[in-house]
């Protein structure tokens, strides 16, 4: 059976016909992932060694990364025995993936086509997570969708907060948008995903969303809220790219945690005074020192790859660029 050696040195077996990715799993070990679908770049790393063959289409590796040996650990199999320069994630040993139920506690609608719905747990429930983790939700009729936590984990019992976006046609979308009321019982499976922070001491943290990704940035922010003085980054920038400036509909309030907040707007009015475009080319116009940066871009796919190809290109190491992307799915 074929042998993976990660850069850390840490080994496993990965069967035939099992992903990279699931064959860590399997055998405690968490690597970067997220859709585990192939549509997103997560699980993105290089082969050093050996063989691999595809199980699916890997949708978001261009032809060049191919060529330059990427893969994505969701998608690849090995042929025989491997090293890929990706280290596994210890600390996420810790939450353990499992299933809850819950119950609707309040549905906001905080725009035409965005809704924040809070879950409330059973006073017995003990669901740990890391702020940036993602759940699934079980809803009627067995449908499933993948949603980020916005809000920081809170404890052996508390709400969890979920912002969700109108999916035209979409089943869940009907459902949240249409049936859904107080009450309601659904399932909760998770925490899910390695989209966490990393300790930046001393350093500069960047956020780049779009959309809803602006979910799992608000938990890590009230995590840092949390977190001693001595303990944080050296500075914090959120920027939040929508189509319209109304869309914009939070904003930092923690008067404790001093944040800089740039909403951009790719679509305004001309009587529109902030940063119009794309967030990850805002970014760059500011010129940042991507030596003591961390990145931590979360929504559109599109934003995402735009994102990593700029900052690696422009001197950000790879390690310090961490995604999530949203692959829509109604």
């Amino acid at each position: 059976m074929p042998i993976v050696t990660l850069a850390n040195s840490k080994q496993y077996e990965a069967p035939s016909g099992t992903s990279l990715l699931d064959a860590a799993l399997a055998a405690g070990l968490v690597l970067e992932h997220s859709c585990k679908t192939g549509r997103c770049s997560s699980c993105k790393a290089r082969v050093v060694r050996g063989h691999t063959a595809a199980l699916r289409a890997e949708e978001v590796l261009s032809a060049a990364e191919s060529a330059q040996g990427w893969i994505l650990t969701c998608a690849r199999q090995a042929l025989d025995d491997v090293a890929i320069d990706i280290e596994d994630l210890g600390d996420l040993a810790d939450y353990p993936a499992r299933t809850w139920p819950a119950r609707i506690q309040q549905i906001e609608r905080v725009l035409d086509d965005v809704i924040k719905v809070t879950l409330r747990l059973p006073p017995t429930a003990k669901l740990r997570y890391l702020p940036g983790q993602y759940i699934n939700v079980l809803g009627p009729g067995g449908l499933k969708r993948a949603y980020s936590i916005a809000n920081a984990a809170p404890g052996s019992v508390g709400p969890i907060e979920l912002h969700i976006r109108a999916v035209e046609g979409g089943a869940m979308s009907t459902y949240w948008f249409g049936g859904a009321k107080v009450d309601d019982l659904v399932r909760l499976h998770g925490p899910l995903g390695t989209f966490f922070l990393r300790e930046a001491v001393g350093e500069h943290v960047v956020f780049l969303a779009t959309g809803t990704g602006i979910a799992p940035v608000k938990a890590m922010l009230e995590q840092l809220a949390a977190t001693p003085t001595e303990k944080r980054p050296k500075s914090l920038t959120v920027y939040w790219g929508c189509r319209h400036p109304h869309e914009h509909y939070w904003a930092p309030a923690d008067d404790a945690l001093a944040v800089r907040f740039v909403p951009v707007a790719s679509r305004p009015p001309e009587a529109w005074l902030g940063a119009r475009g794309h967030v990850q080319d805002v970014f760059m116009a500011d010129a940042p020192d991507l030596s003591r940066t961390w990145v931590y871009a979360c929504g559109s796919n599109d934003m995402i790859e735009s994102a990593q190809r700029q900052l690696l290109d422009a001197g950000l190491p790879a390690r310090r660029f961490h995604s999530d992307a949203f692959v829509v799915s109604g």
